[in-house]
């Protein structure tokens, strides 16, 4: 949900004010798309390791899982709002 949201979030800014972006909007939607994911990765992390005790053997799988999702949209988000830093927003 992170990772659309900023995808659609950062693609409406730019059809309206494509200036913005490169300058302040692409980070900071980048840093609150990157805190959803850490949000999301620490609520995985405290379910695997309660889950690991507690409940049937595919919900420790699950919550991992999670977590590598979580991850893994980071870094893709990440790079994404690195990218909106260096590459002119823009350019045509």
């Amino acid at each position: 949900m992170a990772w659309i949201g900023y995808e659609y979030g950062l693609g409406t800014a730019l059809r309206g004010a494509c200036g913005a972006v490169g300058n302040w909007l692409g980070p900071a939607w980048g840093m609150a798309a990157l805190l959803a994911c850490l949000g999301a990765w620490r609520l995985g992390r405290r379910d695997a390791a309660r889950a690991a005790t507690e409940d049937p053997p595919a919900r420790p799988w699950l919550a991992r899982l999670a977590l590598l999702g979580a991850a893994v949209f980071g870094l893709a988000i990440a790079l994404q709002t690195l990218a909106t830093m260096i590459v002119p927003p823009c350019a045509r």
